[in-house]
């Protein structure tokens, strides 16, 4: 898998903020794969402030059966700082995602894509390096929305400063929805319709699920 040197890895927030700035015209919300047979779910979980360990896992779409798998531990000295988390976590993911034995078709980050201060939320910024489409499931809102309905597949449009970013997505019935983005060469709708494939039982996708559990089951 090839990453595109777009930009050094900043060391400070204003370095951050105008790489987003200058990156977020190149990323485009049109178009998805004409199949999706393989998701690659991205999750990162903490050990401490700076340590981390960033897992990838690909699944099947039609079984939902992982086929590949790859986790890094890793440390970052970029600063917490909202809206600016992809410095954080970035840089491992991608060293995890170059070493899957099979390239997915679509990302499907644990976070944001265009629901972002600056309209390039992970699912941006790891889409537009990789050139793979993506988009964001987040577990929590990045904006306002009315709640959808209670059935599985309603939705609410999900704004920021009077703008759509994204749907507030209800995967399962009477369950709390989730918040769904485009990150890059992806539509809307079409991110919607994978992310209801991914979780046919559960709230949160399989590609976000089986992720979150590889990443907390390693030492």
């Amino acid at each position: 898998m090839r990453v595109r040197d777009l930009h050094p890895w900043p060391s400070t927030e204003v370095e951050a903020v105008a790489i987003q700035e200058r990156l977020r015209p190149l990323v485009r919300f049109d178009g998805e794969p004409v199949e999706v047979r393989t998701a690659a779910g991205l999750d990162v979980a903490y050990r401490d402030s700076d340590q981390l360990v960033a897992a990838v896992t690909v699944v099947d779409v039609a079984t939902l059966s992982v086929m590949d798998s790859a986790v890094v531990r890793g440390s970052t000295d970029f600063p917490y700082i909202p809206g600016l988390f992809a410095f954080r976590e970035a840089p491992s993911l991608l060293t995890a995602l170059s070493r899957l034995s099979v390239v997915p078709d679509v990302l499907v980050c644990d976070g944001q894509g265009l629901a972002h201060p600056r309209r390039f939320g992970l699912a941006c910024h790891l889409g537009l390096l990789t050139e793979i489409p993506s988009i964001g499931i987040g577990k929590t809102a990045m904006g306002r929305y009315e709640p959808p309905g209670d059935e599985r597949g309603e939705w609410a449009p999900l704004r920021m400063d009077d703008e759509v970013v994204g749907r507030a997505l209800r995967t399962q019935r009477g369950v709390k929805p989730v918040f769904v983005s485009m990150g890059h060469r992806y539509t809307l709708d079409g991110a919607c319709d994978l992310t209801l494939r991914l979780a046919p039982k559960y709230r949160l996708p399989e590609t976000t699920r089986t992720a979150d559990h590889l990443g907390r089951t390693q030492d």
